[in-house]
């Protein structure tokens, strides 16, 4: 489990990083919701959920910004200013070997 908070954390670090800034609105909306939490209201992607017994939720958006998927994809008068999805490719594959790592941690530990 905190191989897997850390990993989905690393990735929201760089979402903000890379979120287009003007009042820091969108760049504080994104979150990372643990397990067995749930989603802000109207983020993105997928809205208002509950994160699963072994699943961390990176979302951008809340009820006061409702916008960050124009801003992602862009809009016919705005042009697309992508930060979600370029900062979690760019974190995945960490996240993913250091949740590897630690399952393996512990099959090893448990084989003791």
């Amino acid at each position: 489990m905190p191989a897997l908070v850390k990993g989905a954390d690393e990735i929201a670090d760089t979402q903000r990083r890379l979120a287009p800034v003007d009042d820091g609105d969108l760049r504080d909306s994104i979150e990372v919701t643990r397990p067995r939490q749930s989603t802000p209201p109207y983020s993105q992607p997928g809205g208002a959920r509950v994160a699963g017994e072994l699943e961390a939720i990176v979302t951008a958006g809340n009820s006061a910004v409702r916008y960050a998927h124009l801003v992602e994809h862009g809009t016919t008068k705005a042009p697309a200013q992508a930060f979600f999805w370029p900062g979690f490719r760019l974190e995945r594959k960490r996240a993913l070997t250091r949740i590897k790592r630690s399952i393996s941690k512990a099959i090893k530990e448990t084989k003791k």
